[in-house]
C-alpha cells in the first residue's frame, strides 16, 4: 500500500470523489460474451488438432480485447476538476473549463471550446427509454394541464419524465457551468491512445495474417 506524501509534496486532489458512469447492460453483455469465447475458445484449444489451436489462439487474442473495449472499458469519470472520457481506444481528459456542451441526440456527446467533439460511449442513448418518458410526461401533462407538481409528487416522478440518458447528461452539463470557471478546472484537453487493448489485438490480427497466408 502505497504511503502519503508530505502536504508539501502531494499533488492537489479533486476536492470529492470521481462520479462514474456506465453502463451495466453493456458490462453484462461482455461478460456473456467473454464466457462465451472462453468456453469455445478452450475447447478448440486443447481439443482442436493441426493447425485449429493456433488459429483459435489468434483469435483469442484479437476478439478478447475487442469485447473488453467495447463493453466493460468505457466509463466516464467527473470531479470537480475534470471529465475524463474512457471510450473503447482512448482516454480523453477534459477540464472543465474546456468543456463548450454536452448532448444527447442518438449518441451522447461532449464539445469543446475549440470545436471538438468526442462520443461518451458509457452513456449510450436508449430510444426506447426515451420515448417511455416521454409517454409518462404527457400522462403527468393531462393528469395536470396547468403544469402544476401534486403534493404528492416526489422526485422519482420528476425523474420518470427524463430518459436516464438525458438525465445524466444534464447533470454533466451543470457540472460543467458551474465548475469551469474554477482555476482547478483550466487547461488543455488531454488524449491518451488505450495501447492495452491496441496492442494484443493488433498482435492476434498479425498471427492470423501469417496463419492465413502460410497455410
Amino acid at each position: 500500500m502505497t504511503t502519503p506524501e508530505p502536504p508539501s509534496q502531494q499533488p492537489s486532489e479533486p476536492a470529492h470523489a470521481d462520479r462514474v458512469f456506465r453502463s451495466s447492460l453493456g458490462i453484462a453483455g461482455g461478460v456473456i460474451l467473454l464466457v462465451l469465447a472462453a468456453l469455445l475458445g478452450g475447447d478448440s484449444l486443447f481439443r482442436g488438432e493441426g493447425r485449429v489451436p493456433w488459429i483459435t489462439l489468434a483469435g483469442l487474442v484479437l476478439v478478447v480485447p475487442l469485447i473488453v473495449a467495447f463493453t466493460i472499458r468505457p466509463a466516464v469519470f467527473a470531479n470537480d476538476e475534470r471529465l475524463r472520457i474512457r471510450n473503447p481506444f482512448r482516454t480523453i481528459v477534459l477540464p472543465w473549463g474546456s468543456v463548450a456542451d454536452l448532448r444527447a441526440g442518438y449518441s451522447s456527446e461532449v464539445f469543446t471550446q475549440d470545436g471538438d467533439k468526442y462520443q461518451l460511449w458509457a452513456i449510450p442513448v436508449s430510444l426506447r427509454q426515451r420515448k417511455r418518458a416521454a409517454r409518462n410526461a404527457a400522462r403527468a401533462s393531462q393528469d395536470d394541464p396547468h403544469g402544476r407538481s401534486s403534493v404528492t409528487a416526489d422526485v422519482t416522478d420528476t425523474k420518470a419524465r427524463v430518459a436516464p440518458t438525458d438525465q445524466t447528461v444534464a447533470d454533466l452539463r451543470e457540472l460543467a457551468e458551474r465548475l469551469g470557471g474554477r482555476p482547478e478546472a483550466q487547461g488543455a484537453p488531454q488524449i491518451r491512445w488505450a495501447y492495452e487493448i491496441l496492442a494484443p489485438a493488433a498482435a492476434g490480427l498479425v498471427l492470423l495474417v501469417v496463419l492465413s497466408v502460410t497455410g
